[in-house]
């Protein structure tokens, strides 16, 4: 019989009461390998009170207390992080030095978080009128909500958690039920951190458990990260609800090359960014823009460099990508590829019909490569979520940023080149949240925040780093006077002015 995952309520494992079980399946293999329980709505409300129970005290432990369970749950990460890799492509389905990528970047938070002392800094302004001080400082929210993906288990709840718990929050987080084990592994390192019971919560399952924190009223806060219709639903759901919302949605990334980039190079880039953990990222790169003389080249490149990818089970060593994670996603990507010929897409490198030895029951999709894709084709219009680059020519830069801006997706873009007076016009023309220069895949440093623009996010908030700080607390302004005990002034009944 597969193994049962469970919840972690209040510092404890909890079977819940739902009764209602999902299978996790081992993308490699097809097969099920765990149960997963999904958490009713009675479940979720366990979990806040557990959590509204512990911010009662955690709200007013030091800064210096928080940030020392930083600092050693980010040892404990470090120690574990071969571990942790393990679990993430067993579920997932991305190769280990993937997955173990994936941990250094969320590791990055957990180390900004480690510095709450000064992210929590308040100001003073001294006489600001007679006699009379003014001074800030921000508050934590109270219990707080996370929602995120099965693309990155481990990363994308490290962009929530560690900063909310960290300014003062307390937190449940609703992981993807398709990869719920990494979560659970993380609950129990921050266990090992002293964290106290009930700071960290986790409660797996589905639209009932997503709904119940959207409508809890002792929820201040939620995150998300996903695909747009859901994040425009968190939103609007979480926002009526009274909750403050960050909810960063899907994404369609171009990648610009110009004909004066090293060829190679970008080749090298794009094929990585839009293969690597089978184009299952919200970063990955969709779509190459080739301007003018760099097409011809950059296909046969493109062509040589996607038939070289080593496709196979995410342990093996050998393998550079792996499948994607269920069989409703492989079918969803050949149909793809699919719609995209029948509507004159090029197939370059086709990968439908990939069958591994050993594996061959396996959700596996190849890198594939379509030139002459138009902006009327699904494959260009949805986010694919695979491992499909499609290659649109273009003749000028200003046709590319033209390209760009007319997507619904502001998530991401990149423009390979050695012009930086190109680079600079494309930098002030898109319309996009996150931009590389030779760089494919622009994730933040975590010392900087991480969102898109227009389909890409709901809500004002980025997510992580400062904004991530701003999000989770809230300010407080004192306007303060000491008079003498003998002094006596009468107040005045005008509005108060500086003076």
């Amino acid at each position: 019989m597969p193994t049962t995952i469970d919840h972690w309520i209040g510092g404890k494992s909890a079977a819940g009461e739902s009764g209602r079980l999902a299978p996790v399946w081992n993308p490699a293999t097809g097969r099920e390998q765990a149960q997963v329980r999904l958490a009713s709505s009675a479940d979720v409300d366990a979990a806040v009170a557990a959590a509204a129970a512990a911010f009662q005290s955690w709200r007013h432990e030091s800064l210096t207390k928080r940030s020392r369970v930083m600092f050693r749950l980010r040892d404990l990460v470090e120690r574990h992080e071969l571990e942790l890799a393990k679990i993430i492509a067993a579920e997932h389905g991305k190769v280990v030095d993937d997955a173990r990528g994936e941990i250094v970047r969320g590791r990055e938070v957990i180390e900004f978080a480690c510095g709450v002392t000064s992210a929590l800094k308040g100001g003073l302004s001294v006489d600001v009128s007679g006699g009379v001080d003014s001074y800030d400082f921000r508050e934590p929210l109270g219990v707080c909500a996370g929602v995120t993906p099965f693309n990155f288990p481990v990363m994308v709840p490290m962009w929530m958690h560690p900063v909310a718990i960290a300014t003062g929050n307390t937190f449940v987080l609703k992981p993807s039920e398709r990869d719920p084990s990494a979560s659970r592994f993380i609950a129990e390192l921050y266990a090992r951190a002293g964290l106290p019971d009930g700071v960290f919560n986790v409660v797996n399952g589905d639209k009932e458990a997503v709904d119940a924190l959207l409508t809890n009223p002792d929820v201040a806060a939620v995150s998300f990260v996903g695909s747009t219709p859901i994040a425009r639903y968190i939103h609007e759901q979480a926002t009526a609800n009274g909750k403050r919302v960050q909810a960063l949605g899907g994404a369609k990334n171009h990648a610009v090359v110009l004909p004066d980039a090293n060829m190679d190079w970008a080749a090298n880039q794009l094929a990585a960014a839009a293969f690597g953990s089978a184009g299952q990222r919200c970063m990955a790169v969709s779509v190459a823009v080739a301007v003018g003389d760099a097409a011809d080249e950059l296909v046969d490149l493109l062509k040589v460099k996607a038939e070289a990818v080593a496709v196979g089970p995410g342990d093996d060593p050998e393998s550079e990508m792996g499948p994607v994670v269920t069989r409703a996603a492989c079918d969803r990507v050949t149909g793809y590829i699919d719609s995209s010929l029948v509507q004159g897409a090029t197939p370059v490198v086709d990968g439908r019909d990939l069958k591994i030895e050993g594996h061959q029951d396996g959700f596996f999709v190849g890198p594939t490569v379509l030139d002459h894709v138009t902006p009327d084709m699904d494959v260009y219009q949805d986010e694919v979520f695979g491992p499909v680059l499609a290659v649109v020519r273009v003749e000028t830069l200003e046709a590319a940023i033209d390209l760009i801006n007319a997507n619904p997706y502001g998530n991401g873009t990149a423009i390979f080149t050695f012009d930086g007076g190109a680079v600079r016009t494309f930098e002030r023309g898109v319309d996009v949240g996150m931009i590389g220069v030779n760089v494919p895949i622009p994730v933040p440093n975590a010392h900087y925040s991480f969102g898109g623009w227009k389909d890409s996010l709901f809500g004002s908030s980025h997510i992580h780093g400062p904004e991530g700080v701003q999000f989770y607390t809230r300010a407080k302004v004192v306007t303060a006077r000491w008079p003498k005990h003998t002094e006596a002034q009468a107040a005045q009944l005008n509005f108060p002015t500086s003076s």
